[in-house]
């Protein structure tokens, strides 16, 4: 999971790749540095085209409060330049990964 550090990255991010996760966290954010090795690991296999990049709001408050991300943590999935999925603070891992995988075969299908 790559490191974002500004806007213009994540633009470029969302024009040309098909699916982004994006991961806001921190790192003081415990749930944030728990779940992050665990999204990588299990997504990274389970959907090899997605892109998962990770945004460290307590450096990047800009582009996080752009965003709407005022709590953390906060992931956000992209199909196509368009957010499908949000899900935000206390989330189960498993409903997010069948979100995906729903949307994932819709686009790929």
């Amino acid at each position: 999971m790559n490191q974002l550090e500004s806007q213009s990255q994540l633009d470029t991010l969302k024009r040309e790749k098909d699916a982004v996760l994006i991961l806001f966290g921190g790192a003081n954010c415990g749930v944030c540095q728990t779940i992050k090795p665990q999204i990588d690991n299990k997504f990274n296999t389970k959907f090899p085209e997605l892109e998962m990049v990770y945004i460290d709001c307590e450096q990047m408050q800009e582009i996080c409060a752009q965003h709407g991300v005022f709590s953390l943590p906060v992931v956000q999935v992209f199909f196509m330049g368009q957010k499908f999925i949000e899900e935000v603070r206390g989330f189960s891992l498993l409903a997010l990964e069948q979100e995906i995988e729903k949307t994932y075969a819709k686009m790929n299908g």
